[in-house]
């Protein structure tokens, strides 16, 4: 394999022009998914959901790999990389009944998709399903936080597409249940962020499972050095596209309205109520820094009448997947979130993201922010500042390119936020009951997903979290302290497979006190003060046959002494030379 990469570079602009590596610009006509050469059913089932024209990743994207070559795709989130790869993978998959001229087996999986959380396997799998919707093309999600048993019975009947994380895919096929050899095309989805949870060891193991000819495509916000040399070791001549607008140089999109307040700790709950009462406000996310800022912010909103939710890796899986089914329904409209999620809600009804508290870097930043302006659509990102953060505030902005970065300092009664916002003057910090339109989140219902944190808690079973749910520095939280973020689980999934098989091998406890032969070890010598006890010369007794009740002589046995009662031999109103009943 090559030290460097021989590829070439393509780039697209929002705008009707697309600007190539020799700098010429050539004039691009609006088409439709059907000028692409995709096959007929696709394009039908994307039409009967509105989709009918690709994004500008697309664009670029759908000639080069649907002739199957590498791609490393490089666009800022929520511009619609998940069917840039998703219908060329499809395309390439033989469903059951379809012909099948190079006589693949059917059943065993023939594409792969890698992603860094649960929740953004669960959206891009929905995604292509809804592609293949009128195709037999069967689609598996695994993960973690679910049992085993249901995706190990689905890959026995058969799949056409895996859509997984690192780590449940690496239980899976080490357990032999999933079967790699006959993948035809492999994707990379969000490979930066899989290179921050430490997944980059589990990328390669699985990219070495899979036959050397084949389709790879990587698609990442950022290129750092490891995912390059990812690329270097497992891509053939990949071709290098990235979207960008000409007239937007940030790293931030140009529909999103970014405003920063510093306001008081005290007062942000209020300001926050005013500001879930804009006109115009959709679906909203608050992300905070800790799971018990979290809960606590949900709570108080809750109570303010807002139809409020939290989601962070403390939750069992099956409460996080009941929050996101409740938010994306719209029966709350507010999900209190952790980082956890911040790649995983792909939902473009999203209008407004705050940050409650300032980033930890740009990255953070821009994967939060990038929740909302999804799909071409507008979107308001609030970001609150501590005064003790406006130092690390004023460096972000600076790496993000962004105009202003100055914190005003905001109360819930200021004119200026109303103003920003759009936000009614006589709200105040109780939403109004005739409002109070959703349904709440126990309208939707709670599924038992099986697995070890499947039901509300992830604690739910013995105690015990998912090593995943440990975040990293730049994310949300460990612990309640700050600075940490939630990641995804599936490592914590091989610890347990590993510490039961270990268990299971260890011989049953018994009832009887550990010794030599139990543990292995010196057993512990009880200690005893074992003093003689003479009375005119001769012995009378020792301590530890008083314990057992056999006198040493002929002498009185040693009395017991109590300094309980009265006289200092303690008995009260025994005599004095008569032993004390025990």
């Amino acid at each position: 394999m090559p030290d460097t990469i021989p590829h070439t570079e393509e780039a697209v602009s929002a705008s009707p022009a697309v600007e190539q590596s020799s700098g010429a610009a050539a004039p691009v006509e609006e088409r439709t998914f059907a000028d692409f050469d995709v096959r007929t059913d696709i394009v039908e089932a994307l039409a009967a959901k509105g989709i009918t024209t690709p994004f500008p990743i697309q664009s670029l994207t759908l000639p080069v790999a649907l002739r199957g070559r590498d791609i490393i795709g490089q666009a800022k989130t929520g511009t619609g990389k998940t069917l840039g790869f998703g219908i060329p993978l499809l395309q390439n998959s033989v469903a059951p009944g379809e012909p099948n001229p190079a006589d693949r087996p059917i059943g065993t999986p023939q594409a792969l998709v890698v992603l860094p959380t649960r929740e953004l396997a669960v959206q891009v799998a929905h995604d292509l399903e809804t592609a293949s919707a009128k195709r037999p093309i069967r689609i598996l999600t695994v993960y973690g936080g679910r049992a085993y048993e249901p995706q190990i019975e689905a890959l026995e009947k058969g799949v056409e597409v895996v859509v997984g994380t690192p780590g449940r895919l690496i239980d899976l096929m080490r357990q032999k249940y999933l079967d790699l050899s006959q993948v035809r095309t492999a994707v990379l989805d969000e490979a930066d962020e899989m290179l921050d949870l430490g997944f980059l060891e589990d990328i390669e193991k699985l990219l070495q499972a899979v036959p050397v000819k084949r389709q790879t495509m990587l698609f990442s916000a950022t290129m750092p050095g490891p995912i390059m040399a990812l690329a270097r070791r497992f891509m053939k001549q990949p071709t290098h596209i990235r979207a960008h607008d000409p007239g937007d140089e940030s790293r931030t999109k140009a529909d999103i309205k970014q405003v920063v307040y510093r306001a008081h700790q005290l007062d942000k709950i209020e300001v926050m109520a005013r500001i879930l009462q804009a006109r115009g406000r959709g679906l909203s996310i608050i992300f905070m820094r800790t799971k018990r800022q979290a809960d606590r912010v949900a709570g108080d909103l809750a109570d303010r009448g807002f139809a409020a939710a939290p989601l962070h890796g403390d939750l069992g899986q099956g409460a996080r997947e009941q929050a996101l089914r409740a938010f994306r329904s719209g029966k709350i409209d507010v999900l209190v979130a952790t980082d956890v999620a911040a790649r995983g809600i792909d939902v473009t009804d999203v209008t407004h993201v705050v940050n409650w508290n300032c980033p930890d870097d740009d990255k953070t930043y821009l994967h939060r922010t990038g929740r909302t302006g999804r799909a071409g659509k507008k979107g308001t990102a609030i970001t609150f500042v501590d005064w003790e953060d406006l130092a690390r505030w004023a460096l972000i902005a600076r790496q993000l390119g962004l105009e202003s970065t100055e914190a005003v300092e905001t109360y819930s009664t200021s004119d200026h936020l109303f103003a920003d916002l759009d936000i009614p003057t006589e709200a105040k910090g109780t939403l109004p009951k005739d409002k109070r339109t959703r349904e709440g989140l126990e309208a939707e219902e709670l599924e038992d997903l099986g697995g070890p944190d499947g039901g509300r808690g992830a604690k739910d079973s013995g105690g015990r979290r998912e090593r995943g749910d440990r975040g990293r520095r730049s994310g949300g939280e460990r612990g309640g302290r700050s600075g940490r973020g939630g990641r995804d689980s599936e490592r914590g999934d091989r610890e347990r497979t590993d510490r039961s098989e270990r268990e299971a091998e260890r011989p049953a406890r018994t009832e009887k006190p550990l010794g030599d032969e139990a543990t292995g070890e010196r057993p512990r010598r009880s200690r005893t003060r074992s003093r003689t006890r003479r009375v005119n010369g001769e012995v009378v007794a020792s301590s530890s046959e008083e314990k057992g009740g056999q006198p040493a002589g002929e002498g009185r046995p040693r009395r017991r002494r109590s300094r309980g009662g009265r006289g200092r031999s303690g008995g009260g109103s025994g005599q004095a030379g008569a032993p004390q009943e025990s």
